[in-house]
């Protein structure tokens, strides 16, 4: 129970550590957004209210402006995108200085999918510099059903990679310079938590998620401890090897558990 608090303790202060850096980071850095396809971005002009407009940026990554029509703006940024404006406005001879100003309000192009086990999957807005504990936070963190690790899966020069982080373990150690910056296109998976079973004279027979380093001891409380014709001599595992077949075999009860593990719990005949 200590080791499920402790796990439990330490995932909400990931959670609290990365929801402060990511409303800390928003805005500081929303002038590095690049536009992309389906952002949607309002635009005005100083001193030329007849010029605004809010128009969406095409699959092509142009979008319609008064008196320009397609202006291509993908993969700049808004301040890059302003500047581009207000140029072609100057040189076609509409306005002598144009001050344009470009403000997002839907950014579609630079979203990350947060999904499997957390507590708000979904796609989630990149509007600036962020990490996968950033994402985690604003999915409202790892469900109780959620493994402490966590893929990441990206796409980068026609290449598809994944990694798995241990979010857990990097927050104990305060190693946050392991967490991964992400962008717009990336996935982040949260796996059920590894599981193995209890049968045999155990209070609550069934599943269990497997803690770290957890021991035949610990599952065998996991299952609410033993019954009153229970014993802990002569336990088993009934357990998968490498070639995919189960066998049977006796346990101690300091020994590690595995992944889908069967532990069976004797009944004592004295």
């Amino acid at each position: 129970m200590k080791r499920l608090i402790d796990w439990t303790s330490t995932c909400m202060s990931a959670w609290l550590i990365a929801a402060s850096l990511a409303l800390a980071g928003g805005a500081a850095h929303a002038a590095e957004v690049l536009l992309g396809a389906g952002d949607v971005v309002k635009a005005s002009v100083y001193g030329s209210p007849d010029l605004a407009v809010e128009t969406r940026v095409s699959e092509s990554g142009t979008l319609t402006f008064p008196l320009l029509g397609e202006v291509q703006v993908g993969g700049l940024s808004t301040q890059q995108a302003e500047k581009k404006i207000g140029g072609l406005l100057e040189k076609g001879g509409y306005l002598k200085k144009a001050q344009v100003n470009l403000l997002i309000t839907t950014l579609a192009s630079q979203q990350v999918s947060v999904l499997g086990q957390v507590n708000k999957p979904g796609r989630y807005p990149v509007d600036g510099p962020r990490k996968v504990l950033d994402l985690l936070a604003l999915a409202g963190g790892i469900n109780p059903e959620g493994s402490d690790m966590v893929s990441l899966v990206r796409t980068r020069n026609g290449q598809t990679t994944r990694e798995t982080l241990d979010v857990v373990d990097m927050v104990r150690k305060g190693e946050l310079n392991r967490d991964v910056e992400v962008a717009g296109g990336d996935i982040i998976f949260v796996e059920r938590a590894p599981k193995a079973y209890i049968t045999g004279e155990v209070q609550r027979p069934g599943p269990f998620r497997i803690e770290r380093a957890m021991t035949v001891q610990q599952a065998v409380s996991a299952g609410g401890g033993l019954t009153i014709r229970g014993t802990q001599r002569g336990l088993q595992v009934a357990r998968r090897d490498a070639g995919g077949g189960q066998r049977t075999i006796e346990v101690k009860a300091d020994d590690l558990v595995q992944i889908d593990d069967v532990i069976i719990v004797p009944e004592s005949w004295f």
